[in-house]
């Protein structure tokens, strides 16, 4: 008996363009010969911070400034019509905050009308790479506070406590010698004191936190002090969930931030922008361990100071490491301990004049079945 052939399936049709261009996992958008934005898919929506009813409707200049890296690239493409291919460049916009990215530009036709825009944010284990040497600085510095505390507080009381003996019989020349070893003796305390809270290692307590209360109690204090002479700019995604942390803790953190940041900008004219938004699908694997970081509340200080040097970019979490002339470099090895302790992470972004500081922290675990967290 001869067995039937079996039916022939027609092929599935070719699943849509429009379809594909959304799901890539890079972020496109098309625009037009004067730069407005034609089209963007989802990734470009998520890494844009807006969705493509709003971003159809703008410029590119209304994303990035004028002076932006990615408004020349697309200048060069209309001119000549070539590819261009750009790596590391940083973007950066008051509704980006500052990201690195990968570009690609590329014209989508002879006439250039239309160019292609492709954008790839840097390897997030690249930033973990620098969360990890964060941690072990502050581990380093913690070490050195517990030695410090107990090899040198002690010997510094017995140092103040003799230049005091000696002040009551000195002459008066003596005496202004005897005072600048008691000052010293009281400043190098004082940095050790800073030093000490690296090494509390008490459980954190955390519970759900309004980041906003946050930043505008930082604001409220910046602005009544040492950032008078700054003008503040928030832009805030008002539907932001409650990050799980330490409101006490969250606002050293933020307080560090503006205050370095209000000590960066001009007298006159000094601006700092504090930008939040929620961050879709980014989990970080940390190297070593099984655990995946959720890290979707984004929050950005960033000023228009002179900029972090070149050279100290990746640097500035180390302890000691400063660019003021006063300054102790324990600031930021505080901030980027803390985040730490929230399971967050921290980093630097921006470009010349813009920079920003990017911390990304946890939302509240979700409720177990029985209720509990």
């Amino acid at each position: 008996m001869t067995a039937e052939p079996s039916p022939i399936r027609a092929a599935p049709p070719p699943p849509d363009a429009a379809a594909v261009l959304y799901a890539l996992p890079v972020a496109v958008m098309v625009v037009d010969r004067d730069r407005n934005i034609r089209s963007v898919n989802a990734m470009a929506e998520q890494l844009l911070g807006a969705g493509a009813a709003y971003l159809t409707r703008h410029n590119l200049a209304a994303l990035v400034p004028d002076d932006s890296p990615l408004i020349a690239l697309v200048g060069q493409v209309c001119a000549h019509g070539n590819s261009i291919a750009e790596y590391g460049l940083t973007l950066a916009g008051p509704r980006i905050g500052a990201r690195q990215v990968d570009v690609h530009v590329a014209p989508l036709s002879d006439e250039r009308d239309h160019i292609l825009i492709s954008l790839q944010e840097r390897s997030m284990a690249g930033r973990m790479d620098h969360q990890l040497s964060h941690r072990r600085a502050a581990r380093s510095v913690a070490g050195m506070a517990a030695v410090l505390a107990h090899e040198i507080k002690n010997p510094l009381s017995g140092i103040r406590g003799a230049a005091q003996l000696l002040e009551q019989t000195a002459t008066d020349p003596d005496v202004e010698l005897t005072q600048l070893i008691c000052d010293e003796t009281d400043r190098i305390r004082k940095l050790v004191d800073r030093m000490e809270v690296f090494s509390d290692d008490r459980p954190l307590h955390r519970e759900a936190v309004n980041i906003h209360d946050v930043l505008a109690h930082v604001q409220k204090l910046a602005t009544t002090g040492f950032a008078r002479h700054v003008r503040f700019k928030d832009q805030y995604d008002p539907s932001l969930p409650p990050v799980f942390g330490n409101r006490d803790q969250l606002v050293q953190v933020f307080l560090n931030l503006v205050k370095n940041a209000a000590e960066a900008v001009p007298e006159r004219g000094g601006e700092i922008t504090l930008s939040t938004r929620y961050q879709h699908g980014v989990r970080i694997a940390v190297p070593g361990t099984g655990e995946r970081l959720q890290l979707p509340i984004v929050v950005t200080v960033q000023d228009n100071g002179s900029g972090i040097p070149e050279d100290l970019r990746g640097l500035v979490f180390e302890p000691f490491v400063t660019t003021k002339a006063r300054g102790t470099g324990l600031g930021l090895s505080l901030v980027a301990k803390i985040v730490e302790d929230h399971g967050g992470s921290v980093e630097v972004g921006g470009q010349s004049g813009r920079t920003a500081i990017i911390v990304r922290l946890p939302v509240p675990p979700a409720p177990t079945k029985d209720g509990g967290s």
